[in-house]
């Protein structure tokens, strides 16, 4: 571990040496993932079709509402 850096991923189940992982961060790493995959199928975020850093910014809030709408 470098530069007092944890492993987030866990190891393979086949290594000799299996090293330590914090399983509450994977999962939060997982979920940060899946929030990136369902605001990238959106293909106005995917393509950056917003010309500039505000309308961009309005249309992933604008899906991340549409987002939280639908799970909740």
């Amino acid at each position: 571990v470098d530069e007092g850096m944890m492993p987030v991923i866990p190891p393979r189940k086949s290594r000799k040496h299996p090293r330590k992982y914090d399983k509450y961060f994977y999962k939060l790493r997982h979920l940060v993932e899946n929030a990136f995959l369902l605001l990238k199928r959106w293909r106005g975020i995917a393509t950056r079709y917003a010309k500039n850093a505000a309308s961009f910014a309005a249309a992933v809030q604008i899906r991340c509402i549409a987002i939280w709408l639908l799970l909740y």
